[in-house]
């Protein structure tokens, strides 16, 4: 990795200029959350791990959840010079690992994810411009702070660009 590629671990975020990328492996039932600023090109990333703080008991890391993650990442953001208003953000991730012989919701972290991440975003008006979700494998994914583009890599399924 070069000087301005960021990686980005596990319930972790990091927010960047250009001309950074910002990149995050493993996502598999857990969901890469990209916010971008498309005037001054601030990039935010964020790895979380759980739909909602309130439901666990270990929510001492705001990065591990999509509610609280989301809003740490805004403000990472807006430290750094963002403008709210000029927000969208781009998801991939959410995948259903495993199979379960229930098929029950409580197991389908994958899909709680990305249905707890839309539900936020839509809160805090921060338009959903593109998704890569589901499935049942993992993703790789790498943020362009230059040109918007968020590639997905992934093993089998081939690589793409949203």
């Amino acid at each position: 990795m070069d000087n301005f590629t960021f990686r980005v671990g596990m319930a972790d975020a990091r927010v960047a200029k250009c001309p950074s990328k910002l990149v995050t492996v493993g996502l598999g039932s857990c969901v890469g959350i990209v916010l971008y600023d498309k005037v001054s090109k601030i990039s935010g990333l964020v790895h979380i791990m759980l739909p909602y703080s309130d439901q666990s008991k270990n929510n001492s890391n705001k990065l591990k959840f999509a509610d609280t993650g989301i809003t740490a990442l805004i403000d990472m953001m807006l430290e750094l010079g963002a403008d709210r208003k000029y927000i969208i953000s781009k998801i991939a991730g959410g995948a259903q690992m495993f199979a379960t012989k229930a098929n029950l919701d409580i197991m389908n972290i994958g899909a709680r994810n990305v249905i707890a991440t839309k539900e936020v975003l839509s809160s805090l008006n921060i338009p959903l411009v593109s998704e890569d979700t589901g499935g049942n494998y993992g993703r790789t994914i790498e943020f362009d702070c230059e040109s918007g583009k968020l590639l997905i890599k992934t093993i089998g399924h081939g690589v793409k660009f949203i």
